[in-house]
This record gives structure tokens, C-alpha cells and sequence, in this order.
């Protein structure tokens, strides 16, 4: 099926430039992590710490669980966000609504300091993700062709916009709740959680307010129209059907998503059993300083910001040379290989403390952690943002939010998986949930890397939707 997009966004002057409503998305996706990845560091500490400390006093197990229903339904409402995108509303739109809600959320979170206001908080949250997270990606992709060659370096571009607001927000939170509203008296700690999640609302107000000001300037009129009035069917008055191509490339979209629920469901061990790890296992003094728990979590962005120009200009590189660039499925599994790497590196460290914190002879180095984290961002660099521009590439366009929408079902049933498995730590104990975890990775990479070559082939890259041979824009 021919296919048009409206649009009044000159390309950018010189070539391989991106277009300057990249960085405006950049710049709104960075305040919406940020608003994430701040809640989300201190939300096991909040729900496990006493209610004398300011915490809500709930045990490790249930805590994980709730954690891990929270992170899932945050990525399931993409799906049902996508879906009323496509029918009712243009992205911008949505992108907007989205906002706000989550905005309510953590304000919520701050305002309210009992379980109530907590379920209350989260909802809003989950709501307001559903609406934000596909779209703001489907967006991305609509400022190119389908078969533009700058794509996957558009989304580690702005894949560094996530990380830089998940690098930023712990810290934030982290001084917030533990050094400047944190208090001790007659022997009790008190902890300004609140205080973190008011952060987390002003950030995400920015970011709104940065988007909706800038967009008409930048973006133009794309993503101002639902995907149901931008797509020009060839028959009058009469959609036309999928064809085979673009089902088998629906496939193959849902055949991945199958894999990253197993990265995803060990790399969001980051929010849940690592950060109990870290509170409990790990020595975090330096040079007499006790580096909050929730710090740790900026390693991860902070090796993303580090590493994705190089990854997004080897990319290049290799797509330059007569070998050509890895296929997308063989990249995404070095992903989970370097997954389950990383798991291996903390075995170790947990043969060396145990999984009892009631009985902890020695602590182990933040060298494990460090390491790990930087194996699973160089998966993550393998994977993620090489996702979501296959999601982009591969979607027919009258289905693009709603299957950007399934691709975060699969981070979903992973978060959901993340919570219940970290939960297990309690009675199994952090070696066999983290050895498990990694042989799983690795035996699921090897699968994916066998795969590759039936799955390129399904993918269709060299050729439109009717099977005609296509040239690749230079």
C-alpha cells in the first residue's frame, strides 16, 4: 500500500544531518526520564524504609512485587496509548496528555505520604506513560523515510536523551532524600523521599512546557494528524489490506519482542533486587562518604552517554564498508550475550558476602556493580535503540503506534517477570536468581544469533512493500 505523510519540516541542509526536531524531542525525552528515573531510583528504598523514616514500612518481598505490577503496567498502557493515538489523536497531542498525567503522578507522590497516595501516584504514572512513551518514539521516526540510513543513529541520538536524564534524576533524588532533607535524631534516620518526587513532577512540567512552546517551529505539522488521516490508500474510500510483506515484517517484530523480554526482565534488576544488593552487600564508602544507594543507578546512563557516540558512529561506519552493518537481529543478540556477562561478573561478588543480611561478614567491592552495569549498557546499546528503529522502519504506517505500543508489551511482561524474580531473592538468595538470570541470557543470544540470517530475510530491507527493489537514500 502507497503511503504519504504529511509534512511541512524542510530536511535539514547537508548531508547526513539530522533534523533539528530530533534535538526538540531529545530535549523533551530527557525531562520525561528524568521524571522516571528519579521516582523510580528511590521507590524500593521509599517502600522498604520505616515509616518513622519517612518510607511507607512494607517488607522486601512485597515491595519487589509491588514494584515489579508497577514497572509492567507502566509498559502495557503503551499499548492501549498507541492504539487510541492511531484512531483519535495526532502525537503531539498524546505526547501532551501524556505529560501532564504523569506530572499529577508525581506530585502526587509528594503531596500524599501514605499507601493510598502511593497506588493513587502510580496510577497516574501508568496512565500518563501510556500515552507519552510510544508516541514521543513513533514521532522520532516519522521526521524520516523508512529506509533513511541516519535512522539508527537518529534513535542512539536520542537514546542518549533518555540516558541524560537518567543520569542526572538519581543523583538528584539521591542528594534530595539522603543529604538534604535527610535528619537524625534520638538515634531515628528520617529521609526526604517527598522531596525526590517533587523533582520528579517539576522535571516533567519542563519538558512539557519546552515541547508544546518549541514543537510548531521545529516539528511542523508532523504528528499533528492520528495515523488514520495520514495514510493515503490507494483505493478511495477502502484501506487496503497488509500485504505479505509487511505482515512478515510485523512478524518479525513480534519474534523479537519475544527475546528482549528476557533482557529486559534481567536488565530491570537495575530498580529492584540490585539496589537491595547495593544497600546491603556493597561497600559504598569513599574517602569516608557513604554514596546513596540510588547513585548507582546513573552508572548505567552515565556509560550510555559515554559509549553511544562511538556506537552510533561504528554503525555508520560499518554500514559504509562492502560487508555491510550487523543485522539488526545479530545485534540484538550481542545484547543478551552481554546480558548475561554481566550477571556472571556478580556471581563472585555474591559467593563472597551471601544472600543474608542479617549475618554479612564482608561487603563486596563497587567494582562488581560498576562492571556489571557496564556490560549490560553495552547490551543495552546493542539492543534498545535498535529496537526501536526497526519499529520504526518495519511498522506499516496505519499500525505504527500501536506496534510501537506492543514492542513495550514485551518490556512489560519483562518488568512484571524483573519484579517477581528479584522477590525470589528473599528465599532462593542472589546467587542462583543471578546465575540463572545469566545463563538464560546468554543460551537465549546464541538462539537469536542463529536466527538472524531467516530473520533479515523475512525484514525485506531492500525492498518496499510490493517485493520492488528500492534505493537506499545516500
Amino acid at each position: 500500500m502507497d503511503t504519504t505523510v504529511d509534512s511541512k519540516v524542510k530536511p535539514p541542509k547537508g548531508k547526513g544531518k539530522h533534523p533539528p526536531g530530533l534535538y526538540l524531542l531529545f530535549i523533551t525525552e530527557m525531562w520525561e526520564r528524568y521524571s522516571y528515573y528519579g521516582m523510580r531510583s528511590i521507590l524500593i528504598l521509599y517502600l522498604t524504609a520505616e515509616l518513622i523514616s519517612g518510607g511507607l514500612g512494607m517488607d522486601n518481598g512485597k515491595a519487589l512485587q509491588l514494584y515489579g505490577i508497577y514497572a509492567g503496567l507502566v509498559y502495557f498502557t503503551p499499548l492501549i496509548g498507541g492504539y487510541l493515538t492511531d484512531k483519535l489523536m495526532g502525537l503531539r497531542t498524546a505526547i501532551t496528555i501524556g505529560g501532564i498525567t504523569m506530572a499529577l503522578g508525581d506530585f502526587t507522590l509528594f503531596a500524599i505520604q501514605e499507601q493510598w497516595g502511593l497506588y493513587l501516584g502510580l496510577l497516574l504514572l501508568i496512565l500518563g506513560n501510556g500515552f507519552f512513551k510510544p508516541n514521543i518514539s513513533t514521532l522520532v521516526g516519522e521526521l524520516y523515510t523508512k529506509n533513511d540510513p541516519r535512522k539508527d543513529s537518529a534513535f542512539t541520538i536520542f537514546y542518549m536523551g533518555i540516558n541524560l536524564g537518567a543520569l542526572i534524576s538519581p543523583l538528584v533524588a539521591g542528594f534530595l532524600y539522603a543529604d538534604l532533607f535527610h535528619s537524625t535524631s534520638g538515634g531515628i534516620e528520617t529521609f526526604g523521599f517527598k522531596y525526590a518526587f517533587l523533582a520528579s513532577s517539576i522535571g516533567m512540567i519542563i519538558g512539557q512546557l519546552t515541547f508544546n512552546l518549541l514543537a510548531k517551529k521545529y516539528l511542523g505539522d508532523v504528528g499533528t494528524q492520528p495515523s488514520s488521516q495520514r495514510v493515503s490508500p490507494t483505493v478511495k474510500g477502502k484501506a487496503k489490506p497488509l500485504t505479505k510483506i509487511e505482515k512478515q515484517r510485523t512478524s518479525v517484530i513480534l519474534i523479537l519482542a519475544v527475546f528482549v523480554v528476557i533482557f529486559w526482565a534481567g536488565f530491570e534488576q537495575a530498580g529492584a533486587s540490585f539496589t537491595l544488593y547495593t544497600r546491603d552487600f556493597i561497600d559504598r564508602t569513599v574517602f569516608g562518604y557513604e554514596v546513596p544507594v540510588s547513585w548507582f543507578q546513573s552508572l548505567n546512563p552515565l556509560f550510555v552517554l559515554l559509549l553511544a557516540p562511538v556506537i552510533s558512529a561504528l554503525w555508520i561506519k560499518l554500514s559504509k564498508t562492502k560487508r555491510g552493518d550487523f543485522a539488526i537481529p545479530t545485534k540484538m543478540a550481542f545484547g543478551l550475550i552481554l546480558l548475561g556477562l554481566g550477571f556472571m561478573v556478580m556471581v563472585p561478588a555474591v559467593i563472597m558476602t551471601g544472600s543474608d543480611d542479617g549475618s554479612i561478614t564482608v561487603k563486596a567491592s563497587m567494582l562488581f556493580m560498576v562492571f556489571t552495569y557496564l556490560l549490560h549498557t553495552l547490551g543495552e546499546l546493542a539492543l534498545s535503540p535498535i529496537g526501536l528503529s526497526l519499529v520504526s522502519k518495519m511498522s506499516p504506517v496505519k499500525i505504527a503506534s500501536l506496534l510501537m505500543g506492543a514492542w513495550f508489551l514485551s518490556n512489560s511482561v519483562a518488568n512484571y517477570l524483573a519484579g517477581h524474580i528479584a522477590s525470589l531473592t528473599t528465599s532462593a538468595g542472589y546467587l542462583e536468581i543471578f546465575v540463572y538470570l545469566g545463563v538464560a541470557a546468554l543460551g537465549l543470544g546464541v538462539v537469536l544469533l542463529l536466527m538472524s540470517k531467516k530473520l533479515q530475510k523475512l525484514m525485506h530491507v531492500d525492498e518496499d512493500v510490493h517485493g520492488n527493489k528500492i534505493q537506499q537514500a545516500s
